[in-house]
């Protein structure tokens, strides 16, 4: 498969649009929409950014590989997991980086928040002493 082909696939089944992944890595619209048609390629700075962002290796993002990741099996569960969950609660994945709605949480929000991470530190902390 192409790098054009490999990064529209990938860019859809994170649902982004274009311009939301042109935002996320740093460049135009026209320039995802380039690389998408296969009139342009990345350079490797910017090769690296995508393949960090889609947590890929640059091989699978260039072809070179049908293999997305060099993580043990486990870890692809795991965000495969993770990423049904999204789905099932209807999670925008993109709006957990949208810092201006970090930006207007009420107290109460941030309250319930900090909870939150309390409960997910504490939670890790127990499995690392279980193992």
């Amino acid at each position: 498969m192409a790098f054009s082909d490999r990064l529209k696939q990938l860019r859809n089944r994170h649902k982004l649009s274009r311009e939301q992944l042109a935002q996320t890595i740093g460049v135009s619209y026209s320039t995802i929409s380039k690389y998408e048609s296969g009139t342009r390629e990345p350079d490797f700075k910017t090769l690296d950014k995508m393949s960090d962002y889609f947590d890929v290796t640059t091989d699978y993002l260039l072809g070179r590989s049908n293999t997305p990741s060099s993580q043990p099996e486990s870890t692809n569960d795991s965000i495969a997991e993770i990423n049904r969950l999204l789905d099932k609660y209807e999670i925008d994945d993109m709006a957990f980086f949208d810092i201006e709605k970090w930006k207007s949480m009420s107290p109460e929000q941030i309250r319930q928040l900090e909870s939150y991470f309390q409960y997910l530190v504490e939670q890790s902390k127990k499995l690392n002493n279980d193992t």
